[in-house]
């Protein structure tokens, strides 16, 4: 392991530069000690007294524009920074950490039981109330007996991070007099970001995750760092070998995740520090999985993208992470960028088709059920392959990236203008809707609060792995920005409010936990399950639609069946009631209805009731 590691006779010191011609280690204690290092290859080494808490950085010396000797460089290996990264700010140093040894209790969570959820350190614990004041914002906040209470309550099984990795408050945000809040701009692929707390203080919130069966997933920025394009600052990569760790056309950075720089995982020495990177947070950091951040990156070669590229490689055959969940976001704005379904197995990947049709059932839009019935598959024409299995595609209705479920229900078009970009960021079709006025309407709560619940019954009713974005539980609201990158403020802050909504989630999350044939590890194409089909549409009538049928549905059957187990009926309605016909067997008991969340019923047979999702339930053995 390259960087500071603590010995019985002094620390070792090491860092990678094959264009630097002299390298200068800084200790301070407190005054600035500065001492030559040794070249072993494109290694540079020194040894030191200095105990963990010691700070330290880097000198570079060499031959071209980004070298700078005067410059102090953080240590890409780097287990903990002094101070938060600012733009500009060199204050910030490396600081030596004692390595640590830790047998990890994990939950193991199987993919097809795999509930996640989304959140913001800060943004979800900053108006909790029933987080302490000096604990919101932070690591220890996270995993409150408060926090851990309420993601139990939910059935939530793994909590999705957004970065908590060491990153930069840029200029472009802080000339608007804003913030990253997010945290995509990554200094530190080895430190926490001191502004959430410390190594320890995350290493206490996993176990605590942990010890309440929820797994932690990070959300991981290795396609980019935080020093930006030829005009951002140099921390530390562009000032020890900026040619080894960027990829360049000719003196211009290449911009493939649209943030001014691409790091070049195609280059070993690169390649090898995010594997250590993450070999780290799984080891010493209790990490159980990644979701990676603009994930083609990662996999394009000078060939463009490819599914086994050096990156999948070394990540497949590495015995470390062959356990840890892995999510790619499968897009980025290079050529060739979107790539979902792509990506080599074990990976699951955010499904924005699914995000987006979704929506659009929900809006009203005509012959929307073809496109419906894929994504209550896990849609297969795009993951079934490669023998990955259903839960590969990773289903949400909402993400950090866009409206809140609130939002989605109540603006029709985006309102960010406190972004300071003249409204121009953001997503700009977002398949929301209104509902007849745009933001706040006491009149319109009842029917917002009923599409709510139905974009997350069909989430949970999907196959595939479900993601809840934080706060929409509860009914959190941006005020309609889809973009709120840089809000760390009450518009970023997830709002707590008592909301039957919560309830229902839960009811949700239960219900999918009790019924295997809601979470299946293959695919259905209608092969034969016992007595049946496995999978089988029908009308509101009752019939199987004909392949003409199809564009002209309004609604729509889902019969589930799986040799021996309980069957299962879901139908879903976006329009107006209808008469409903169930499948020929006798028993069946009505498990859900959206229209009336609180209620327990017995077996209604006559209509479905406008704008609603019903489920049912069957034992075989009563079938006729």
């Amino acid at each position: 392991m390259l960087g500071a590691v603590p010995g019985r006779s002094g620390t070792r010191f090491s860092v990678f530069s094959a264009a630097a011609t002299q390298m200068e280690l800084c200790i301070f204690t407190p005054d600035e000690v500065r001492t030559r290092m040794r070249r072993e290859g494109d290694i540079w080494l020194a040894e030191a007294e200095a105990p963990p808490g010691t700070e330290y950085g880097f000198r570079a010396h060499g031959e071209g524009p980004w070298f700078d000797p005067q410059k102090l460089l953080i240590d890409p290996y780097a287990r903990a920074l002094s101070a938060p990264l600012r733009d500009g700010d060199a204050s910030a140093r490396s600081v030596v950490c004692a390595h640590v040894s830790t047998e990890w209790q994990r939950p193991n969570t199987p993919w097809r039981d795999t509930v996640l959820y989304e959140a913001h350190v800060k943004g979800l614990t900053r108006e909790a109330p029933g987080v302490r004041r000096r604990l919101r914002g932070t690591f220890r906040g996270m995993s409150s007996p408060a926090m851990l209470e309420h993601l139990r309550r939910l059935g939530v099984t793994a909590v999705e991070l957004l970065p908590v990795q060491a990153f930069l408050d840029d200029r472009f945000s802080a000339a608007r007099g804003l913030t990253n809040y997010w945290g995509y701009q990554t200094i530190g692929f080895f430190a926490p970001d001191p502004r959430y707390g410390t190594a320890d203080d995350f290493r206490q919130m996993v176990r605590r995750f942990h010890g309440a069966g929820i797994e932690v997933i990070l959300d991981v920025v290795y396609n980019h760092t935080g020093e930006g394009d030829e005009t951002g600052p140099t921390i530390a990569f562009r000032g020890l070998d900026n040619d080894s760790y960027y990829r360049m056309d000719g003196a211009r950075y290449q911009n493939d995740a649209g943030t001014g720089n691409t790091l070049d995982l195609t280059h070993p020495m690169v390649l090898r520090m995010v594997m250590d990177s993450l070999r780290f947070w799984v080891t010493e950091m209790g990490v159980d999985g990644f979701r990676f951040d603009l994930a083609t990156v990662l996999g394009r070669t000078k060939r463009g993208f490819e599914p086994d590229a050096g990156f999948f490689a070394a990540l497949m055959q590495d015995p470390v992470l062959r356990g840890a969940k892995l999510i790619a976001e499968p897009w980025d704005i290079g050529p060739g960028g979107y790539r979902l379904g792509q990506f080599p197995a074990p990976f699951a990947e955010w499904n924005d088709r699914f995000r987006d049709d979704l929506r659009r059932v929900w809006r009203g839009d005509a012959g929307m059920m073809p496109s419906l019935a894929k994504r209550l598959l896990g849609s297969a024409e795009r993951f079934d392959h490669d023998r990955r299995g259903a839960w590969s595609s990773v289903n949400f209705p909402t993400s950090h990236d866009g409206f809140t479920l609130a939002d989605l229900v109540s603006y029709s078009r985006r309102h960010n203008d406190a972004n300071g970009e003249d409204g121009r960021d953001g997503h700009g079709e977002n398949f929301s809707d209104n509902m007849g006025t745009e933001g706040p309407d006491p009149t319109l709560a009842d029917a917002r609060a009923l599409r709510r619940r139905n974009l997350i019954a069909c989430l949970m009713l999907s196959q595939g792995t479900p993601m809840l974005l934080a706060g929409d539980e509860m009914g959190n609201s941006q005020g309609g920005n889809n973009n709120a990158y840089a809000q760390d403020n009450p518009v970023g802050w997830v709002q707590w409010r008592d909301d039957p909504m919560v309830d229902f989630v839960a009811r949700l999350t239960a219900l999918r936990g009790a019924h295997p044939l809601l979470r299946q590890e293959c695919f259905l194409h209608g092969e034969c399950a016992g007595l049946h089909p496995n999978v089988i549409w029908r009308r509101h009538d009752g019939s199987v639609p004909a392949p003409g049928d199809w564009p002209q549905l309004a609604s729509l059957g889902m019969e589930l069946h799986g040799g021996g187990e309980r069957s299962i009926y879901v139908f879903i309605n976006p329009g107006g009631t209808v008469p409903l016909v169930l499948p020929d067997s006798c028993g069946w008991e009505l498990l859900l209805d959206t229209t009336r969340p609180g209620a327990d019923m017995p077996l209604m047979g006559l209509e479905a009731p406008a704008h609603s999702v019903l489920v049912f339930g069957a034992n075989l053995g009563n079938e006729l």
